[in-house]
């Protein structure tokens, strides 16, 4: 594992990096930044089939990774770590859809799935539940919400395929095709946008920063403190205080969001 420089040494990196542009100083930024990759790839594990390997994740990501490294600009006052996480993630879940890396096996289950609940619904007239599913799929509760969990992933992934005869990038994505069966007013989406970013202008960039990681990044109190150099208890303290105030600001202006 590659020692942990002081913040010194890893500024001069970005100095010398930013001006030379050298292949020996982007290895030492890339040999620095490794765990983020291995954070983020051990995170995805989490959503994917068992017959996926962490290693093969972090070397999609290393890619994410270098490029984050080319593109960032210190200059704008960005964290690094922040900025290469999405990068990173982003590397690692073009290589799975490049690779089709859903098995037969998935899609097999997936179709039995929904072949089992339009079945049982015609059958009850009704939604079935997870045991009865499970009962008319000859597998356990746990067995089938692994299945759900697997296809859902796959799905996921699939939605972002592009939806084109050609290999250029203007063709729309699936998702951007599928109708919403629960789409919402757009006039009435933009009104809400600008009541909470009106709602939230208070907030300092650190304070906009812990919420995106915490809500949207799902990082914990304690990693989140490792990226903007807080200690845990401090970014708690932080946490608390946006939501009271967040609380406060959304009671004053609660007719608006009905």
């Amino acid at each position: 594992m590659p020692t942990k420089l002081a913040k010194s040494d890893v500024a001069a990196l970005w100095k010398h990096f930013t001006e030379f542009r050298d292949h020996k100083t982007k290895n030492a930024l890339i040999e620095q930044y490794l765990p983020i990759v291995r954070f983020v790839a051990e995170r995805l594990m989490t959503k994917l089939p068992q017959n996926v390997e962490v290693d093969d994740l972090a070397s999609a990501g290393i890619f994410g990774l270098m490029d984050a490294i080319e593109r960032f600009e210190p200059e704008r006052n960005i964290k690094f770590e922040t900025y290469c996480t999405n990068r990173i993630r982003g590397a690692i879940l073009d290589e799975l859809r490049n690779l089709d890396w859903v098995p037969r096996l998935v899609r097999a289950q997936a179709h039995r799935l929904e072949r089992s609940e339009s079945s049982l619904t015609t059958r009850l007239g009704r939604t079935p539940t997870e045991p009865e599913i499970a009962g008319d799929m000859n597998c356990s509760v746990t067995e089938l919400r692994e299945i759900r969990r697997e296809t859902h992933t796959a799905a996921a992934l699939s939605s972002h395929k592009r939806w084109t005869d050609t290999d250029d990038e203007t063709g729309l994505q699936t998702v951007e095709i599928v109708e919403d069966p629960h789409d919402i007013d757009p006039s009435r989406e933009i009104q809400k946008k600008e009541l909470v970013a009106l709602v939230t202008r208070g907030l300092s960039r650190k304070e906009r920063l812990i919420l995106l990681l915490y809500y949207y990044e799902e990082l914990t109190m304690k990693e989140i403190g490792a990226a903007l150099d807080l200690s845990e208890s401090r970014v708690c303290q932080i946490h608390t205080k946006i939501i009271v105030r967040l609380k406060e600001e959304l009671s004053r202006r609660k007719a608006d969001l009905v």
